[in-house]
């Protein structure tokens, strides 16, 4: 049984920072991404890692977040710099098989105010 467990989500002033946390198991992943949902928003992509090495980012992310991955244990990690108030949705972890089965995590908020 896949399972994606997220944390590291909460409150943060603005230039804040904060972790976030994906761990995969029940497979062999060779992608792993977060997206993010803001109300009244479309889910979007944030930043995406494929197991050949490499990550991707979206511009508005670009210097400050920072996607790394941890193989053997299934786990990908956002660390988030900078933070802005317009950082402020959802985060979710997705996680696609080799099969190109795709999976979501439940999601963790994450709020930017002062």
């Amino acid at each position: 049984q896949v399972q994606l467990v997220e944390s590291g989500g909460g409150l943060v002033q603005p230039g804040g920072s904060l972790r976030l946390s994906c761990a995969a198991s029940g497979n062999i992943f060779s992608f792993m991404a977060w997206y993010r949902q803001a109300p009244g928003k479309q889910r979007e992509l944030v930043a995406s890692s494929s197991s050949g090495g490499g990550s991707n980012y979206a511009d508005s992310v670009q210097g400050r977040f920072t996607l790394s991955r941890d193989n053997a244990k299934n786990t990908i990690y956002l660390q988030m710099n900078n933070l802005k108030p317009e950082d402020t949705a959802v985060y979710y972890c997705y996680a696609r098989t080799l099969r190109l089965t795709g999976y979501w995590g439940q999601g963790t908020q994450v709020t930017v105010s002062s």
